[in-house]
């Protein structure tokens, strides 16, 4: 079993940078690859960031050399760097975690586990 809870998040002017964090909570944390989806009003929900257990990460197109996902195993946490923020960057931010991180790629099915969300806005 996994608990995630997400931090971070905030209102940050256009060209600026946030860091999320995601708290873990699970004795089978480093196994899981983990990663990060957005989801905007009225749009569907977006992947952003993913990183294997074994730190190979994924990237969407769209946050290529901007943002950053990164994991500290031994602080349960996973993270990710945001720079360059634009206004089409805003959206809640959520956390997720998964057996595999082929389900990432694939997302033939739903995450194993989801959390609750943060808030990014940026301001033009």
């Amino acid at each position: 079993q996994v608990q995630l809870v997400e931090s971070g998040g905030g209102l940050v002017q256009a060209g600026g940078s946030l860091r999320l964090s995601c708290a873990a909570s699970g004795r089978t944390f480093s196994t899981y690859a983990m990663g990060w989806f957005r989801q905007a009003p009225g749009k569907e929900r977006e992947f952003v960031a993913a990183i294997s257990g074994t730190g190979s990460t994924y990237y969407a197109d769209s946050v290529k050399g901007r943002f950053t996902i990164s994991r500290d195993n031994a602080k349960n946490t996973m993270y990710l760097q945001m720079n360059s923020l634009k206004p089409e960057d805003t959206a809640v931010y959520v956390c997720t975690a998964d057996r595999y991180s082929t389900a990432y790629i694939y997302r033939a099915r739903e995450l194993d586990y989801w959390g609750q969300g943060t808030q990014v806005t940026v301001s033009s």
